[in-house]
């Protein structure tokens, strides 16, 4: 005899007229011994991830074997692998883990690179589990801070939203880690939304602060900034940083200083309140410059000689006035972009 027929025959017989997803609950429960099965959601973004796409899958099987052995309540990852218009067989790998597992493995393709926040954005969208988990492939975000995670938000004393993740320690280029430290205190001064020192990606939130996120419609985003801006209760687990398990990162300095730019504009209006005090600055030195030219010309005599200094003054005058546009024209991109109305990425396929 099936197994399952009891069950089926208590539906059909007792609760035919239940919402689906109590439903499920109540099977689910009742198949487990009364063990409550929880979904956790695993938003994965790849960008020519070829080498580390399976190797993530089975590290992260091997820790969600421990999380279960170790809780009586049941854990079922859900993995979302977002292949971000690699140009590698990513997409192959990851067709060939949904074939071989296609109750947990998905993945969605986009058209072409949209970045890593479109990725992110991908991801939460379709990300229906208990718990939902932004991770990166490469292991530098260990999965077995999963374990510690999952005990925070499911005790009910801590009653926090969200577990997030901060680098204590990472083995990089020099001007690389000069250059992330400068950004987090640059920020943190600029803007009202304070992010922690280091802070990571990886982080675990409840399915409240996910759809608090998801509110959030803006085309330009910067998730670390989001994260913050919702609030909620949040916990932070310090970690060592370690080396990619296996290829190279795909971003330069360049395109680091790029995505600082863009998060500094998007969560922060000093920088045009700095144009402004600039050119508040320099209209108050051209009244005193003009002011010494006329008390000498009415005192002593003559015109103040140098064609150098002529010069230079229309430079500098010229140099802060195409720095003011530049803010401002980056401000108004901006606004630009956002009232387009263009989709944060278009999915090419989808599992």
């Amino acid at each position: 005899m099936n197994p399952s027929a009891p069950y089926l025959f208590w539906w059909t017989q007792t609760e035919s007229s239940l919402p689906i997803n109590i439903y499920k609950s109540k099977v689910i429960n009742k198949c487990t011994g009364g063990n409550i099965l929880k979904t956790i959601s695993l938003i994965v973004p790849c960008y020519n991830e070829e080498p580390t796409v399976e190797l993530f899958y089975n590290t992260t099987e091997k820790v969600f074997d421990k999380l279960n052995a170790s809780h009586e309540e049941q854990y079922q990852p859900d993995y979302l692998f977002i292949n971000d218009g690699s140009a590698d067989k990513t997409l192959d790998v990851m067709r060939k883990l949904h074939a071989e597992h296609p109750d947990e493995v998905h993945y969605i393709s986009f058209s072409r690179n949209f970045g890593k926040e479109s990725a992110f954005a991908a991801g939460l969208s379709n990300a229906h589990g208990d718990y939902v988990a932004v991770m990166d492939v490469d292991l530098q975000d260990p999965p077995e801070l999963l374990l510690q995670m999952v005990d925070i938000l499911e005790d009910p004393k801590q009653d926090y939203d969200v577990v997030g993740c901060v680098q204590t320690s990472r083995k990089q280029n020099p001007i690389r880690a000069f250059l992330s430290a400068s950004f987090y205190k640059i920020i943190n001064k600029m803007s009202k939304v304070q992010m922690k020192q280091n802070v990571r990606d990886y982080r675990l939130m409840t399915r409240k602060y996910v759809d608090a996120v998801l509110e959030l419609p803006e085309y330009n985003r910067f998730s670390k900034g989001l994260f913050s801006w919702v609030g909620f209760k949040t916990k932070y687990l310090a970690y060592e940083g370690v080396p990619r398990a296996a290829g190279k990162t795909s971003w330069s300095l360049f395109q680091l200083f790029e995505y600082s730019m863009e998060a500094i504009v998007d969560f922060s209006d000093v920088p045009l309140k700095l144009a402004t005090f600039v050119g508040i600055v320099t209209f108050i030195l051209s009244i005193i410059g003009l002011f010494f030219v006329v008390i000498r010309a009415m005192f002593f005599g003559g015109s103040v000689n140098g064609w150098a200094s002529m010069v230079s003054i229309i430079l500098l005058l010229s140099g802060v006035q195409l720095f003011s546009l530049g803010i401002l024209g980056t401000y108004i991109g901006k606004i630009y972009l956002e009232t387009k109305h263009r989709p944060k990425f278009v999915i090419a396929e989808k599992r």
